[in-house]
């Protein structure tokens, strides 16, 4: 249960991922509650991708439970799909598409039904702001275009949890700012639950509501930004992750594999689906 006394949108119970004798997840155990922003911080290779990849059923758990909007990702999978929105951070949309060809492809292979489909997708225009683009072509897009395009594509089945994995990685600081400008009304209009990770720390204390630092695979440190700044006695976000983690933000690993394949497989199942 939630603070709140209402069911959280999120459990993660002892998540561990390992793969062979490397292990990628150490036991993380956090919950998020309905309509919250949740950051994911941390240096690349720290875990955040794994669980995110296990929390949209791409990647099964070695140890520990998940559940998401209430639903197991190991037992009831395609009820998890039915209830998320997932933006990875490879740019995942069809350059040779229009923006409005890209919508409707993506309601047609995620189900959305066909006396719906056009509601959804006027109400995800409307939300992203997307109306003066719907005629173009996807690879004529800025990168805030292309994310803001994205988000709409992952609202049509109305998610009830939207992951979002570095969503404003290589936009500009005005762009960063209209995407997170639509992430929040989205929040305010549909009430729906938002795990992201980033490396922005502005990003991070500006939107999310709580954060969780994840190092190594574990879980080191989680609460609002503005509490963990005055648990460990410094001045910002940067200085609290460089006291938890030992190294500062910008000193980065390697990412963790296969983000680009998983998308570039799901757009071929997607494809055969249509």
């Amino acid at each position: 249960m939630s603070a709140s006394g209402a069911d959280p949108a999120l459990l993660v119970d002892g998540l561990v991922v390992r793969f062979g004798q490397l292990e990628a997840v150490g036991g993380v155990s956090f919950a998020v509650a309905p309509g919250e922003v949740f950051g994911l911080l941390g240096p690349n290779g720290a875990g955040k991708t794994t669980i995110i990849r296990v929390l949209t059923t791409l990647l099964a758990p070695t140890e520990g439970r998940a559940l998401v909007a209430g639903f197991d990702v190991r037992k009831e999978g395609l009820a998890v799909r039915a209830s998320i929105g997932y933006i990875p951070q490879a740019i995942s949309v069809d350059g040779a598409l229009t923006a409005y060809e890209n919508l409707d492809f993506y309601g047609r292979v995620t189900g959305v039904p066909r006396r719906e489909r056009r509601e959804r997708m006027t109400e995800a225009i409307e939300t992203m702001e997307l109306a003066p683009m719907l005629d173009r072509l996807a690879r004529t897009l800025s990168g805030g275009m292309l994310r803001r395009l994205e988000i709409a594509s992952a609202l049509l089945n109305r998610p009830e949890v939207l992951f979002l994995d570095e969503p404003t990685v290589g936009l500009d600081p005005t762009a960063r700012g209209m995407v997170w400008e639509r992430l929040q009304a989205l929040g305010v209009q549909a009430g729906t639950t938002i795990l992201v990770t980033t490396h922005v720390m502005e990003e991070a204390e500006r939107h999310c509501d709580r954060l969780g630092v994840i190092d190594r695979g574990r879980l080191v440190e989680q609460g609002a930004p503005a509490e963990l700044v005055a648990r460990h006695g410094v001045e910002t976000l940067e200085e609290v992750f460089t006291t938890v983690t030992g190294r500062p933000i910008g000193e980065q690993g390697n990412e963790d594999e296969g983000r680009l394949s998983d998308v570039r497989a799901q757009r071929r199942v997607a494809r055969r689906l249509g």
